[in-house]
């Protein structure tokens, strides 16, 4: 349930006409009751905001009634899925008294009546999130309490003061709250403190084709360059019809995912229609993957459930489209087809956990003023400068070259099925890993260099247990202290790397790598030592690699015991399949926001799981051992997906109705 409060004590555009005659303050009302809240009260200070936000169960949207807006710009800021608190920010210039703000990779990092680096000002309305209450209440009585000057609780410039909306704005971020920025685009949003400024706003209202702004807000500000110019150009006409079908986001996603399979069995049947057929249908499975975010935003249909599924769904068809690339080489004749596969999914997943967690450091780094180092004025900074200065440049040649470089899912997809179905298989995974490795290792240089001159700490922010995948073996394991938790996972990771480096070239040789058995408990050993940094702390200016470093490992080692222990390609593969599904679920857990899974504890460990394939391998059951574990983590995964996703929340449903069915307990 949504409370909309507007503060309105003496602002002059209170008062002012809108339509025939209509009082401004009760169209805004109106206008924030068709946006979604369910209770509207028009408040005549912060006291009194205060407290009627203690009373609050659900979000709660703030607004000035010098705001002028259009009810879609409203609507957003409602349901904005970006985070909990989020605050309207407008392009327009301050006018007196106005809070302005700076933002950096979407968050209001501050705000303030007067930032040499501003780069917007606030406009006037936040929805605050249910957790953020608290606080909000705190910032009302603090920027309302005996320290503030009658002149500074005038509202709207009156006596030269701040509006009190613009007070309660900057006492919020003072207080440290996490807050997102939502930029107006397209639609109508202005604060007006005269008639001639209400005129011009409702004159720019008056001219909104909404559903034609709508359908064009819900294409991303900024994507990659394949999808910008070969999907998004008409991929909004697509979500028009999936809208007017009923379809929801969930059902496109469902729908992509079908194209990806049959893109997959069809790479694997190998002849040049099935390429064909399955690179076209790669890229409308695409095309879709883009719709059902589009679809989301145009319809306003957001969820976490809806979120988390996208982002496992997309690398889920990804990794199977690995599976039929792999499949085809190999029934074309190439001996190492799955072992490409593998190589792929492996790489790209590392990748994807760097991505990850360089996402958490630069927004932690955004949010806290960097202490001075030695590097403070070295490349790092320079890096940075530079780096935003190419994004800012939207558009340009370096812009697009920034973009492209990094190897998005955009243009990943679009090289498989460029290359699938001009010259087949084996191409089409070695273009996947060359231009992959590149990229890893452009990315991987560039923001090592960064962060080390941010010096920002980030994997201790969160349950570095739980990002870990530690088991109960890594927590009883002693602390090496003099080496880092970085150091030791890379140090883990090379033992598997070279024993399975060895087990390649022997199975090319004499095809018989079994005579390294012997060698994995020293692989596991070294392996082990990634452990070894588990209960150490975790602030190190690249510790944010160790969760990618870890997973690096055990993957490695699951592919060391595969070789060595003569276990089917297909199978490794496959293991190594539904170890990614459950590293994707942690990672898009973090990416939004959400509990860890309720099952994790069962999943054993990088290092349980690693020390039962050893064991198996040594035993000459790696085979059956691999299938069995691969199959037990896939059903701990889907039990996990069941009680996060139906049993708990309908438990937490039944049990929020019990005060109602008793009467109300206040």
């Amino acid at each position: 349930m949504t409370l909309a409060i507007v503060l309105a004590a003496g602002a002059p555009a209170a008062g002012l006409p809108t339509g025939p005659g209509e009082p401004r303050i009760d169209r805004l009302a109106e206008q924030l009751r068709r946006a979604g809240a369910d209770r509207v009260h028009t408040v005549a200070g912060l006291a009194e905001l205060a407290a009627l936000v203690d009373t609050a169960t659900g979000p709660v949207l703030v607004t000035g009634v010098d705001l002028v807006a259009h009810t879609a710009v409203l609507k957003h800021l409602v349901t904005s899925p970006v985070g909990p608190t989020v605050a309207l920010v407008l392009t327009d210039p301050p006018a007196a008294g106005q809070t302005v703000v700076r933002e950096e990779r979407g968050q209001v990092v501050d705000a303030g009546p007067e930032l040499p680096d501003a780069t917007g000002v606030f406009g006037g309305a936040l929805r605050v999130g249910r957790d953020d209450l608290p606080t909000l209440a705190a910032a009302a009585r603090a920027a309302d309490g005996p320290g503030v000057t009658p002149a500074a609780r005038d509202v709207a410039g009156v006596g030269g003061g701040p509006a009190a909306v613009d007070r309660l704005f900057a006492a919020l971020a003072d207080l440290g709250t996490l807050t997102f920025a939502h930029r107006v685009r397209l639609l109508v949003a202005h604060r007006v403190a005269d008639p001639a400024g209400l005129a011009a706003a409702e004159a720019a209202l008056a001219g909104v084709d909404e559903d034609r702004a709508e359908l064009r807000l819900s294409v991303k500000e900024r994507d990659d360059f394949f999808t910008t110019y070969l999907v998004s150009t008409w991929s909004p006409y697509v979500t028009k019809v999936c809208a007017r079908l009923g379809l929801t986001p969930t059902g496109v996603t469902m729908i992509s995912v079908l194209f990806a399979v049959v893109a997959a069995v069809l790479f694997g049947a190998g002849g040049r229609v099935a390429l064909v057929a399955g690179g076209v249908l790669l890229y409308l499975g695409f095309v879709l993957d883009c719709v059902d975010g589009q679809l989301a935003r145009y319809t306003r249909h957001f969820s976490a459930w809806g979120g988390w599924l996208d982002t496992m769904a997309d690398r889920a068809k990804e990794y199977l489209v690995y599976a039929g690339l792999g499949y085809g080489a190999t029934h074309a004749g190439f001996r190492y087809g799955w072992a490409l596969a593998i190589a792929a999914m492996t790489l790209q997943t590392v990748r994807h956990m760097t991505d990850a967690w360089y996402g958490v450091l630069h927004d932690e780094a955004a949010r806290r003023p960097r202490p001075a180092t030695p590097t403070a004025g070295g490349i790092g900074g320079k890096l940075n400068a530079a780096s935003t200065r190419v994004q800012a440049d939207t558009g340009s040649v370096s812009y697009w070259l920034k973009r492209t470089v990094v190897f998005p899912i955009g243009e990943r997809w679009a090289l498989i099925a460029v290359t699938a179905a001009l010259f087949g298989p084996l191409v089409s995974l070695v273009s996947v890993l060359v231009w992959g490795v590149l990229a890893f290792g452009y990315t991987g240089a560039l923001r090592t260099l960064r962060a080390r001159w941010m010096w920002v700490p980030v994997l201790d922010t969160v349950d570095a247990t739980l990002h870990r995948d530690d088991g109960p073996l890594a927590a009883r394991l002693p602390v090496v202290r003099p080496m880092g938790p970085l150091t030791l996972a890379v140090l883990g990771a090379l033992g598997p790397a070279v024993l399975l480096v060895v087990g390649l070239f022997r199975l090319a040789g004499d095809g018989d790598p079994g005579g390294l058995r012997w060698w994995l408990p020293v692989a596991l050993l070294v392996l082990l030592v990634a452990g070894l940094g588990a209960g150490a702390a975790h602030n190190g200016p690249l510790d944010w690699l160790v969760p990618a470093a870890l997973r690096a490992g055990e993957y490695l080692f699951a592919a060391v015991v595969g070789v060595v222990g003569g276990v089917p390609a297909w199978l490794i593969f496959g293991y190594v399949f539904v170890l990614t599904v459950h590293h994707y679920d942690l990672t898009a857990r973090l990416e939004k926001r959400q509990a860890a899974p309720p099952l994790h504890p069962w999943t054993l460990g990088w290092e349980g799981r690693s020390v039962l394939l050893a064991v198996a391998a040594i035993a000459g059951f790696a085979s059956p051992v691999m299938a069995t574990l691969g199959a037990y983590l896939l059903v701990v995964f889907v039990a996990s997906v069941v009680l996060a996703w139906v049993v708990l929340p309908a438990r937490a449903t039944r049990a929020a109705a019990v005060p109602a069915r008793g009467g109300s307990p206040g």
